[in-house]
């Protein structure tokens, strides 16, 4: 017999009771409040009166989950009745003993719809874990689904106390994850938890054993919680984040030696050194702790981050004299680029403060330590602090077979810092699906074998070996038209928005090489044969025209701006294609000084992220500590080999959504050995099938396979709208998901056509379309009660959205529409509503687009009208909208209005019902009135997806 939902809870209990959490007898919001108030008064060894326990719920029930989580963690002070002060913290970060661990389940909230949870553990009367249940054979998903529904429905309501929620867990026995509370919940960012080895803790047993346990839950919650100011988010650390940072701990309390850190690039490095660096702090032995990052890396958003934590520690200038002023005072923790700490301790002008500094007991820590630390600046840290000890943390440690000669001879990473810590390398990391997989593309003559390939381009990429055929004008004008041709397909840009969904890097052999591709570029787009946003940035140093420097992308390329050895030659270069960007995103940057550049090169890091930029242009800058999660695409005209390739290519592997299935490497040069030993030195040599792709031929083979039992459930169109029952839907939706999900991988390869398929394009859309109608149907009402199975479907629906396809984006279309012949006319107009009805962001919009083009377009007599005349008109609908929500529901209509602003500027409203009963004009019934209100929400939101989410016009 299958063990039930309701087993499974029952043994997890019992299990929680044998590790130290106590049963208490909480089921409703009164029992919640009543067991908080017993458990603040019994470690304050108190009573407290109805007036002081209102003052606490107060200081509890405000602000969203980030802040909240900031009030959890710090002293909390209320005036008594007797006019004495109460100190207390809701949470003793420092000693686990001195918190009560609790739990209960069934505890039913009634928000927007009544919610019953199903395993909550309290620390201290607060649910600080939310546990919910499936049972065994039961995806993931339905769990996941069930978290997110109550975050939106009732999390918020009453109190809020659920909105203390630290940690959320999912299991249905077999497999269990755990996530932060965050107003964004992705199941992307779910996590199984590991041991030290990376080896997976699945099972919910051993999951209660190891990370519920009373100790470990406390350390999660006091010390591996991350309060992202930057994005006001809650981040929780990783398994392997986990490990090391407490290998690095336990290395600084019992000994002196030195130590590095290998986590594969794209897993979070920063985050667990910055951690490891915070959590230094508490060891009274250590004098300072300093965080050490290269200056290329400190773009705007990690500055902004790391001085959330220590204010004022990173100065993005070249000034050295605010970090010599903490080295004397009492700063605990000190973030600091290495070229500051290099001017610090390599002259005399600071030889004073820093002299004092020789024998105190410093630790230092590097970011990416494999950039910076290989010449004279290690050498001085050590010979100057005589008592410092160095932590490092990079994705590819140098080893023999891949160290670099310089003029301290070759070196490797285990020569200056010692013993590999933790390992966690990429094999590790695709597993857990914290990084994607790599589809590489051999781009020339040798693809003959398939003579219809796009990809066979006339362009040699084997036996070539000459600067005067890699170089060659027919060559690099080959490989642009290749470029222009496939980027839209490539990054899954199929519109005319100038929105995008994904972005592109190119990288090339040198900077002379990069000058002659971006005028090719410049050409081509002014003669009109593409539109994309092309930048570029290069260090401008004087033998930059020497043969390619295969290798070294790991020069710190922010240092070689000295004016007096500079290459005017290509600085009026880049001078003149930074007037191009300026012009067009309307900046003034310059290469005349040194902080103006310094400004464009984070300029550019912040507009790839934004996927402001199509394509950036570069030879060595930012492939490496460049995180952008929209970049999904690297052209490569350039040898690459060992860690460099697998930097350069790891540029493109960052998670950020389902669409964005693998990073795509395309190679003008054949890079397949040089691959495949670089996969074999940073995890094995039997890798390949893990980290690569498979080829194009192989997905089509399992997408017609996927096909073929798909159309044994539902045959034809028809068939769907025949399905009987639920579980019949949710079989179609899980098929034809999967088929999607091939779709999508399949859709970036440059050879990629129907015709391949089994299926025509129309048939695919269609069938998709129906995909979208159920989902419709669970999302707005059909399906609302809990026991729906198909709530807890995972519809995937980013699989779906197409970024590109929005209002602006439709209006662009009726333009075209303007004055033209009936025919023509009614063939756009299907057009444009088969486009809606495939967009899921659009489809709230479709009465009322529909309606403007049948009641207004035929009156414009020219298309620049149409933005105004479509402005006027959604203004109109949405007051007409308004007014008659609020006079059918009988609402005032000012309170409605400050709801809707609450939700725009927040994305959330809190204690929504209570501000929608406040403005109910006519009183109720309880019973009605809880209906009504019901009822009215569901209006507003609908209101605001209507008029107001998503619009670009």
């Amino acid at each position: 017999m299958v063990q039930g939902e309701l087993a499974l809870e029952n043994q997890l209990i019992k299990q929680l009771n044998s590790v130290g959490y106590s049963s208490v007898d909480v089921k409703d919001e009164a029992s919640l409040l009543a067991n908080l108030k017993l458990q603040i008064e019994k470690r304050k060894n108190t009573s407290l009166s109805e007036t002081e326990f209102k003052k606490i719920l107060n200081i509890l029930n405000k602000g969203t989950v980030f802040e909240r989580a900031k009030i959890l963690r710090g002293e909390q002070r209320i005036e008594r009745d007797n006019g004495d002060s109460l100190y207390f913290h809701f949470l003793d970060k420092d000693n686990k003993d001195s918190n009560v661990f609790q739990v209960t389940n069934q505890i039913t909230i009634d928000g927007k719809y009544e919610n019953r949870y199903d395993v909550t553990l309290l620390v201290n009367g607060l649910p600080l874990v939310q546990i919910e249940l499936k049972r065994r054979g039961v995806e993931m998903a339905k769990a996941f689904h069930q978290i997110v529904r109550y975050t939106k429905n009732s999390f918020a309501s009453g109190s809020g106390l659920f909105q203390y929620v630290q940690l959320f867990v999912i299991s249905n026995g077999v497999n269990t994850k755990y996530f932060a509370n965050n107003k964004v919940l992705s199941l992307k960012q779910t996590f199984f938890w590991a041991n030290e080895d990376n080896k997976k803790v699945t099972s919910l047993d051993d999951f209660t054993s190891l990370f519920l346990d009373p100790y470990h839950l406390h350390r999660m919650i006091s010390n591996y919680i991350v309060l992202a100011e930057s994005d006001k988010t809650l981040m929780v650390l990783r398994p392997y984040q986990y490990y090391a940072t407490e290998k690095i701990l336990e290395r600084v309390k019992n000994t002196t030696n030195n130590g590095y850190i290998w986590h594969t690039t794209g897993s979070g490095k920063t985050l667990t050194s910055f951690k490891t660096s915070q959590l230094l702090l508490n060891i009274p032995e250590v004098y300072k702790t300093v965080f050490v990052v290269d200056r290329k890396d400190l773009d705007f958003q990690t500055t902004k981050e790391f001085n959330s934590f220590s204010d004022g520690s990173v100065d993005g200038t070249d000034n050295t004299k605010a970090l010599v002023k903490q080295f004397g005072d009492d700063t605990k923790l000190i973030v600091t680029t290495i070229q500051k700490l290099n001017n610090a301790i390599g002259g005399n002008r600071y030889e004073k403060i820093m002299s004092e500094l020789k024998d105190k007991r410093i630790v230092f820590i590097f970011d990416e330590c494999h950039r910076t630390q290989f010449g004279e600046t290690h050498k001085r840290i050590k010979k100057h602090f005589l008592k410092s000890q160095m932590f490092g943390f990079t994705g590819t440690p140098i080893f023999a077979d891949n160290a670099i000669k310089n003029q301290l001879g070759k070196r490797t990473t285990k020569e200056l810092f010692g013993d590999c810590l933790h390992k966690y390398v990429i094999t590790d990391a695709i597993k857990d699906e914290n990084v994607l997989r790599f589809s590489v593309e051999y781009v020339g003559k040798y693809k003959q074998k398939k003579t219809s390939s796009l990809n066979f381009v006339d362009i040699d990429v084997e036996g070539i070996d000459t600067k005067e055929m890699l170089e060659s004008d027919d060559r690099l004008d080959k490989i642009t038209d290749y470029i222009i041709q496939n980027h839209n397909r490539k990054t899954h840009n199929e519109g005319v928005s100038e929105i995008t969904n994904f972005t592109g890097m190119f990288c090339v052999s040198s900077v002379s090489v990069l000058k002659r591709y971006y005028e090719l570029f410049r050409a081509k787009k002014q003669e009109g044969k593409h539109n994309l946003k092309i930048a570029t940035i290069f260090s401008y140093a004087p033998n930059e025209d020497l043969d390619e420097d295969d290798y070294t992308v790991f020069d710190d390329d922010m240092n070689v701006l000295d004016t007096n050895t500079e290459s005017n030659y290509s600085r009026d270069s880049l001078e003149d294609y930074i007037g191009d960007y300026n012009k067009m995103y309307g900046c003034d940057f310059t290469t005349k000084d040194s902080q103006s550049f310094y400004n464009y090169y984070n300029d550019i890091a912040r507009r790839v992220k934004n996927r402001e930029v199509d394509i950036l242009l570069v030879v060595n800058m930012f492939l490496t500590g460049f995180d952008s999660k929209p970049l999904n695409t690297l052209y490569v005209d350039k040898n690459l080999k060992h860690h460099g390739l697998i930097q350069a290519y790891s540029r493109t592997n960052r998670i950020i959504n389902k669409r964005k299935s693998h990073g795509n490497i395309i190679c003008f040069r054949n890079l397949k050995k040089a691959t495949d030993e670089a996969i074999a030195l940073f995890s094995n040599k039997d890798a390949n099938e893990i980290i690569l792709m498979q080829p194009y031929e192989d997905i089509i083979e399992l997408f017609n396979e996927a096909l073929v039992s798909f159309l044994n459930t539902t045959p034809t169109l028809e068939s769907v709208d025949e399905l009987e029952s639920e579980l019949d839907e949710e079989m179609f939706v899980k098929a034809f998901r999967e088929l999607m999900r091939l779709k999508n991988t399949l859709g970036c390869y440059a050879d990629f056509s129907f015709k391949d398929l089994e299926i025509t394009e129309q048939e695919f859309e269609d069938f998709k379309s129906k995909y979208i109608d159920i989902y419709e149907k669970v999302r707005n009402g059909s399906a609302t009660e809990k026991e729906s199975i198909l709530n807890d479907v995972d519809f995937e629906i980013e699989l779906v959205h197409k970024d590109e396809v929005t209002v602006y984006y439709i209006l662009s279309i009726l333009k075209q529409m303007v004055k033209i012949d009936n025919k023509s006319f009614e063939k756009k107009r299907k057009a444009v509503t088969d486009l809606i009805a495939g967009d899921i962001k659009l489809r709230s919009k479709r009465e009322l687009i529909e309606k403007f083009i049948d009641e207004n377009l035929l009156h414009l007599q020219d298309s620049e009208d149409i933005e105004e005349a479509f402005d006027n008109y959604w203004g109109e609908q949405k007051l007409v909208a308004f007014n008659n929500l609020c006079k059918e529901e009988k609402l005032n209509e000012n309170k409605i209005q400050a709801i809707i602003e609450e939700y725009l500027f927040a994305n959330q409203i809190t204690s929504i019902n209570a501000k929608v009963d406040d403005a109910m004009l006519e009183r109720e019934t309880l019973l009605k009135r809880k209906k009504t209100v019901k009822r009215v929400i569901e209006k507003i939101m609908s209101f605001i997806e209507t008029f107001v989410d998503d619009l670009a016009a």
